[in-house]
């Protein structure tokens, strides 16, 4: 008896550290965001790689917490804004900061 309830104690003690372990906080990102921000960040690229106008190799994209950071240099401001518009529509994004500048 008094083994069962040292097991049971250790293994929830044991779940509680995996648990925390695995949970975010304001500036560290848990297993499954991380997950999901790349997700969005692929989602990203590819909607943008899929745009004939935009250059996927001059824009760079980071993802934490469903906020995507766009960075770069493109060629003209309406690059900018057409490279925000289609961060801002794929699903997941729950908000775009644009880093871009025009060289």
């Amino acid at each position: 008896m008094k083994r069962t309830k040292l097991f049971s104690s250790l293994f929830l003690v044991l779940l509680f550290l995996v648990v925390v372990g695995c949970a975010s906080t304001a500036k560290k990102e848990g297993t499954g965001e991380y997950f999901d921000d790349s997700v969005i960040t692929s989602k990203v690229k590819a909607e943008i790689l899929n745009e004939p106008t935009l250059k996927v190799f001059e824009i760079n994209v980071e993802t934490f917490k469903g906020t995507v950071q766009l960075s770069g240099f493109v060629t003209s401001q309406a690059d900018i804004n057409k490279a925000v518009q289609i961060a801002r529509g794929v699903p997941g994004v729950t908000a775009v900061k644009n880093g871009m500048t025009v060289k």
